[in-house]
């Protein structure tokens, strides 16, 4: 499924959320960072879909959310779910 452009209203302070922490991490004006997409998303497990190797996670359905942060040409995707705030999925 292709999200890209789509953008859930709601997500809103979540987004904000991502935006600080990349423009942290970068070093750069918030202003310069676009929001691809932001949907709601149901994981399949407590990974949130970003599992790191050797943890392992329970196996169920867990809300969340997907945002995708372009900055300097480059796509960063913030995964987020339960009580877990937005966090950079760096894998790959």
């Amino acid at each position: 499924m292709d999200d890209t452009g789509s953008i859930d209203a709601g997500l809103q302070p979540y987004i904000d959320i991502a935006i600080a922490d990349l423009a942290g991490r970068l070093g750069v004006d918030p202003a310069r960072i676009t929001t691809q997409s932001a949907v709601l998303i149901e994981w399949p497990d407590t990974s949130l879909g970003c599992p790191q190797p050797g943890r392992q996670y329970p196996q169920v359905l867990t809300d969340g959310a997907k945002i995708v942060l372009v900055a300097g040409g480059a796509e960063y995707p913030y995964h987020a779910g339960g009580s877990t705030t937005p966090f950079l999925c760096e894998q790959g």
